[in-house]
């Protein structure tokens, strides 16, 4: 995966921007892997992986070599591989003294 490419969600409305792409692996959203272009239908949301996506919100996976973020939120959630991916926690700001 390369940054800047779109993925979308064959089962809801989810789209994901690449940020950071590395290793091998399948980018799933609500249990099926997304797709550069949107099926005519959308398949069934798995109950494992519904959890939602957020707009805005930068997803990683446990390692940091994956980073996508969230260009449009949908009912699934995000996984690598059946592993489902967390929201990056925002670096503090040093302090101004």
């Amino acid at each position: 995966m390369k940054p800047g490419v779109r993925l979308k969600s064959v089962v809801c409305d989810t789209e994901v921007m690449v940020i950071r792409g590395g290793g091998d692996g399948s980018v799933e959203c609500g249990g099926l892997p997304m797709a550069e272009v949107r099926p005519a239908e959308l398949g069934a949301v798995d109950a494992v992986f519904a959890k939602g996506t957020q707009m805005g919100k930068r997803y990683v996976d446990a390692t940091g070599t994956l980073e996508l973020l969230c260009v449009k939120p949908g009912r699934g959630s995000l996984a690598l591989n059946g592993v489902a991916l967390q929201i990056k926690e925002a670096k503090p700001l040093p302090s101004s003294d």
